[in-house]
């Protein structure tokens, strides 16, 4: 699938609304492909959006989906209340900070019935019987790892490629496991090679994880993916979803990034701002922090939002997709020119 694409890029799923259909379609339409982010959406809506983007793109594309965790009780003690004390401050009532699963059986179900050319999976592995169905339908699947651990349980599961994800990714860590230390995990072009060289994997690697450049992309290439995943380098774009907010302050810049608990209960990378700074110590505590926090994410300011993005999100701009991939193309060459020159 991946060795097929003209541009041999990945627009990242990116869940809470950014993986538009129309952001996804625009990357298969200019050679490139894209994810759908499955999480948070109902199964009825996932179908709507695959629907949407199949009526603007005849090319192939994936789903993802969030793999669900096992079913806990937390006590979120000192989070909660800091939540509720931001709730008030902004006029709105908390979530409840209930675990599910994400519908994560429903939304099976759908992708076998109606299956798309590609299906990746976050958090972890599903069930054995999950991989069989989805291969049964001709779905290629995709395991995010973070870990040689991770890569060799994703390989012997049985999947197809493995996405490797680097320290320097925005958004979710996609650690297998939820624990109580911030996974720091290794960067990108440190886990590339070691996964590349270790024995009995052989399968795809798409290289993910701070990626924002053209020479990244060259630089993944050479060091043996078959293609990048980018997701912070589309966050601009007018055909994404993100928040109005979210892509101010990404244009602003000046911010650092840190990975936090604070608004969902998992490692995730974000611009640093007030809610993350004054919550270090959340507890590991996903979906129900998640859940708890989205009502005052979602009023707007800035200082208590989830502002996902990697650490290279500076050199993000708000081109069109076809723009932005068109121009990471031509660096991708460029660089990759410039490197052969270097070896002559």
């Amino acid at each position: 699938m991946f060795n097929e694409l003209r541009i041999p890029v990945v627009v990242a799923p990116m869940a809470g609304g950014v993986s538009t259909p129309e952001l996804v379609a625009a990357a298969v339409n200019a050679g490139a492909t894209g994810f759908l982010a499955a999480g948070y959406l109902s199964p009825a809506a996932l179908a709507g959006r695959i629907e949407a983007v199949r009526e603007l793109t005849g090319g192939a594309f994936g789903v993802n989906l969030f793999v669900p965790g096992p079913r806990t009780e937390v006590l979120l003690g000192g989070h909660a209340a800091a939540v509720a004390a931001e709730a008030r401050r902004l006029g709105v009532q908390p979530g409840r900070p209930v675990w599910d699963d994400d519908r994560f059986a429903d939304k099976v179900d759908l992708l076998v019935k109606d299956p798309v050319p590609a299906v990746s999976f976050t958090f972890g592995l599903p069930a054995a019987d999950v991989l069989t169905r989805l291969r049964e339908v001709g779905s290629h699947l995709i395991a995010t790892v973070t870990t040689p651990a991770e890569a060799e349980a994703a390989t012997a599961a049985g999947v197809d490629a493995l996405c490797v994800q680097g320290a320097a990714a925005g958004g979710h860590r996609g650690t297998f496991a939820d624990d109580t230390a911030h996974p720091g995990g290794a960067p990108l072009y440190d886990l590339l090679p070691a996964l590349r060289l270790m024995a009995g994997l052989g399968l795809p690697l798409i290289a993910a994880g701070g990626l924002v450049h053209g020479a990244d992309v060259a630089a993944v290439l050479a060091a043996g993916a078959v293609a990048a995943q980018l997701g912070t380098a589309f966050l601009r774009c007018p055909e994404a979803g993100t928040a109005e907010a979210h892509r101010a302050a990404l244009a602003a810049g000046g911010r650092q990034t840190a990975l936090t608990r604070a608004f969902s209960g998992r490692p995730a990378r974000g611009l640093v701002n007030r809610f993350l700074v004054e919550n270090p110590s959340a507890p590991s505590a996903y979906p129900q922090i998640h859940h708890l926090t989205r009502p005052v994410r979602a009023a707007g300011d800035p200082e208590v939002m989830s502002l996902w993005a990697g650490q290279s999100y500076a050199l993000a701009s708000a081109d069109p997709v076809a723009a932005v991939l068109e121009r990471l193309h031509s660096e991708a060459r460029t660089a990759a020119a410039a490197l052969q020159d270097r070896l002559k």
